[in-house]
């Protein structure tokens, strides 16, 4: 009987300095297998004419498949010829400067364990499945794999110099969370949408949310929350023009939002450029993410 434990079995695994684990993939159970292959199924098909066709690409490039969870090893030797990037095995979220070590050096930890059949829809904790299918398709894109490694390299500098509040934001409305204009429309490339199938249709087609032009002073004042879905979504044009606008030191862009005030989640700003202006009855009525 399968009682969820595997959601906990890693927490007590050896770790290297850089926290990574042995995946151990022969260990995982023939209902977790199943479990993965279902969370595959589902959310394939939901993705269909709303991921982006960047993320579309690679997950038949990287042979994502509804086969089993992916042994990161094998995976990684996919991904790696594609933009020499690796997924590492991890037994949770790891510390912020191990974080951005792994980022800054083209690794990408991702969490060993596959949720319990009890959260199947929904759990707080990123496993497996989000990191694999949420994140690991963008990384064989060479431009946003450029990205991921500027961000990287960001955060040291961001936690120096006392910033990483700000930067966090950038992730997550971008890497989580982030929406892109494609010419038939808006399409998700976030990892947070991607991987649930709630939100993946909730970000693009329900009117409540803003959904606003990117821009990193305006994103970096702004909070978000993580229990919920989102009241704000940031649209970029392309990936070109995200890594343009991120590959540089933050310096200035600190020191332009250290002296203004935040802005709440559902705000619309007078120099947004919006797209959608959404509205907040979805969430006086108490929505909530399945």
């Amino acid at each position: 009987m399968d009682t969820g434990f595997a959601k906990n079995r890693y927490h007590d695994a050896p770790r290297a300095a850089d926290f990574t684990i042995d995946q151990a993939w022969e260990t995982y159970s023939a209902a977790e297998h199943d479990r993965w292959d279902r969370l595959f199924r589902r959310q394939r098909e939901v993705t269909k004419g709303r991921a982006c066709q960047a993320a579309l690409d690679a997950m038949n490039a990287l042979e994502l498949s509804p086969s089993g969870i992916p042994h990161m090893g094998r995976l990684s030797d996919r991904l790696e010829v594609m933009t020499g990037w690796r997924v590492v095995p991890v037994a949770e979220l790891v510390p912020d400067d191990i974080f951005f070590d792994h980022l800054a050096n083209r690794r990408f930890p991702a969490g060993a364990f596959i949720r319990p059949e009890a959260e199947f829809d929904y759990l707080q904790e990123p496993d497996i499945f989000h990191d694999i299918f949420g994140h690991v398709p963008m990384l064989a894109n060479p431009v946003f794999a450029d990205f991921m490694e500027a961000y990287g390299k960001g955060g040291q500098r961001a936690m120096r110099l006392g910033q990483l509040h700000n930067l966090a934001r950038l992730y997550w409305y971008t890497v989580e969370f982030g929406l892109i204009q494609e010419a038939d429309g808006l399409r998700i490339y976030g990892a947070g949408i991607l991987s649930s199938p709630q939100e993946t249709v909730f970000a693009l087609e329900d009117a409540s949310p803003n959904r606003i032009g990117f821009d990193v002073q305006r994103l970096m004042r702004t909070k978000y929350i993580i229990d919920d879905f989102q009241q704000t979504y940031f649209v970029i044009d392309s990936f070109d023009a995200l890594l343009e606008a991120c590959y540089r030191d933050f310096g200035d862009v600190y020191a332009e939002v250290k002296g203004a005030s935040d802005l709440e989640a559902h705000e619309i700003a007078p120099e947004d450029r919006v797209i959608t202006r959404g509205t907040l009855d979805y969430f006086k009525a108490g929505g909530r993410k399945g």
